[in-house]
């Protein structure tokens, strides 16, 4: 009979321990996605999913056969997964449960953890907002232009004392996007007297958040429409990161006099990383008017 190397079986003890904690955590976490998951389905009625009311219910909520139904996935599937039951379920299969049981942000992030994914992407939701409490923190700002972007420096939310500024509102959705009105609209550009100074900081500030998702489809495609728009982009992207960030322009104009702006950025929505800047009024210079001919 060999013997056992006494630290051998010291180490395999807490192999075996190891391996009995992770069981239990598992089963932990199982028991905690079958009960989330049935208290969301449980606090939906089918009105709420544009199903018709089929009279009285012996259980509160949806069936697991209609979310099942609403989902597209297979019943069988779904009772299983909802069971806690040791099966893999891929992300589109998350994202869809995530929909029929009209989770939000928070709460889909917290399934895909429970299911021991990585929350989905930022780009999976539609285009996002923010909440009745950051919009009036914004509107109280009434001095400040203040707005909120996206990973994608999109323009989702704004203050009245930005609107007159930037004149988000009068924009087209897909043309409220900061870069764009700084690097491809001439008519931005004539009112951004620091543009040459502020442009190189601003890419190095989006260097960062592309950093984030650098495989992103939609970060790419902007990165690429704006080096076809903006020579000045172009030339500032290939050359090599410099620090100095800023997160919005320096000076601003309204053809009399320049306003110059220092910046704080406040995230919002973590999870969609949301950011709220705040732009802080500094001296107003006069503008030099040219000499007349």
């Amino acid at each position: 009979m060999c013997e056992i190397n006494p630290v051998t079986m010291e180490l395999f003890i807490l192999l075996l321990k190891a391996i009995a904690m992770t069981t239990r955590s598992l089963d932990r976490t199982r028991a905690e996605l079958s009960d989330f998951l049935r208290q969301q389905r449980e606090r939906l009625s089918p009105a709420d999913v544009g199903l018709p009311e089929t009279g009285r219910r012996r259980t509160p909520g949806l069936r697991r056969e209609e979310v099942a139904a609403l989902a597209g996935v297979g019943l069988t599937w779904y009772t299983w997964f909802e069971q806690g039951r040791d099966i893999g379920v891929s992300e589109a299969f998350l994202l869809n449960i995530s929909r029929a049981l009209k989770l939000g942000d928070a709460e889909c992030c917290h399934l895909f953890l429970l299911a021991h994914r990585r929350p989905p992407p930022a780009d999976i939701y539609d285009w996002p907002a923010v909440t009745p409490h950051i919009q009036q923190i914004m509107d109280a700002l009434d001095m400040m232009p203040a707005y909120v972007i996206s990973l994608g420096w999109d323009v989702v939310a704004w203050n009245a004392a930005a609107d007159r500024l930037f004149g988000f509102a009068a924009r087209e959705r897909v043309n409220r996007n900061f870069l764009r009105m700084v690097f491809a609209d001439p008519e931005f550009r004539r009112h951004h007297p620091s543009f040459y100074d502020d442009g190189p900081r601003l890419i190095a500030s989006f260097r960062c958040d592309l950093a984030v998702l650098p495989d992103n489809p939609a970060l790419l495609a902007l990165v690429d429409d704006l080096k076809k728009l903006s020579a000045d982009f172009r030339r500032w992207w290939d050359q090599p990161a410099r620090g100095n960030y800023i997160r919005g322009i320096s000076q601003f104009t309204d053809g009399k006099a320049v306003t110059r702006f220092s910046h704080e950025m406040m995230t919002v929505n973590e999870h969609q990383h949301l950011r709220m800047i705040v732009c802080f009024p500094g001296d107003e210079t006069q503008q030099e008017r040219p000499a007349p001919a």
